[in-house]
């Protein structure tokens, strides 16, 4: 996979029966306030926690999540994680779970391991392996697992979902036993060319600068990509190592490899795109329907237009808790 700095080639009872009807209630409550989900302008949000998160979370939006699964393990060649893990893992958790694809994948390969997936929707299939479960949580709330909990936290696209990152990572840090490891993998947002091709000015510049300016404004920062190498060693992570890709956004480079990946990619922007910015450019930046309509389609005929070289980087960060002290 080519360098960034290689210039690309053209429990099922919820209740407690000892707290009476009031904490019956309760959970009644949050059941409803999490299954109850939330339409806009054609598009399913979650309602757990409601507007904390700009994606929606249909089947449209969905199935963008599970082609970024099959990209990633094309750039891994069919692994599902770098960080030196070992083979015998025994606690994982993957925060931001999406559709639970990853967590499925991984607790197939290491049925020996406990794997939680976690996520503010619960739109996960209920056919999984018997060592995986998942939970409804807020990942940017005080976790409330037991501290040292886990051998391995995995972290896969919470782009714009996070205002406290150095909060974060302190609550993976603590979580993870001394010599666990985090890995987390985010992707761009700035579609750029190595030729030129995406010129001053071009729709996908611009889509670029907007989506920057959407994350400063809704507080949560679409720069992850570029931040958190930085962000994981400030917490105190030892051994830290970064990988950098380009992908290509279609199947213009001569490198077959590549090839593939960017017409998955086309495909992933063209099923993603929509439920990126509806919202934000909606609820932050008050442009109407309409508006963002005529902004999607320019952006659909960039995405079908080969003479532009567009890619996008994606990184991926693993770093370690420091062992415990013989």
């Amino acid at each position: 996979m080519a360098d960034p700095e290689t210039q690309l080639t053209i429990d099922t009872d919820e209740t407690d029966s000892a707290f009476g009807d009031e904490t019956a209630s309760d959970t009644t409550s949050l059941k409803s306030a999490i299954l109850n989900y939330k339409y806009r302008n054609g598009r399913r949000y979650h309602a757990y926690k409601e507007g904390s998160y700009w994606g929606p979370n249909d089947e449209a939006q969905a199935d963008q999540l599970d082609i970024f699964h099959h990209i990633n393990l094309l750039i891994l060649d069919g692994e599902l994680n770098l960080a030196p893990i070992g083979k015998n893992p025994q606690r994982v958790l993957d925060v931001g779970t999406g559709t639970g694809i990853w967590a499925i994948d991984f607790a197939d390969k290491h049925p020996s391991a406990e794997v939680l997936g976690t996520d503010l929707s619960p739109t996960q299939p209920s056919m999984i392996p018997p060592n995986l479960k998942f939970e409804i949580d807020d990942c940017t709330e005080t976790w409330l697992y037991k501290p040292s909990t886990f051998d391995f936290i995995h972290v896969r696209s919470l782009y714009g979902c996070v205002s406290d990152w150095p909060k974060f990572y302190k609550e993976a840090l603590d979580h993870l036993k001394p010599g666990g490891w985090i890995e987390q993998v985010e992707m761009s947002v700035v579609p750029k060319s190595d030729d030129g091709t995406v010129a001053p000015g071009h729709i996908f510049e611009q889509w670029g600068q907007i989506s920057l300016e959407l994350g400063d404004r809704f507080g949560k920062s679409l720069r992850t990509v570029d931040e958190s190498k930085k962000g994981i060693e400030d917490a105190g992570f030892v051994n830290v190592v970064e990988h950098r890709w380009k992908l290509p956004i279609g199947g213009w480079t001569k490198d077959q490899k590549l090839k593939e990946v960017g017409l998955y990619n086309r495909i992933h922007w063209e099923q993603g795109i929509e439920g990126w910015c509806l919202y934000l450019l909606t609820h932050v930046m008050g442009w109407s329907v309409e508006e963002v309509q005529v902004y999607l389609a320019k952006m659909r005929e960039a995405l079908k237009d080969r003479g532009l070289h567009a890619h996008q980087e994606v990184s991926l960060v693993y770093g370690q808790r420091p062992p415990a002290q013989a």
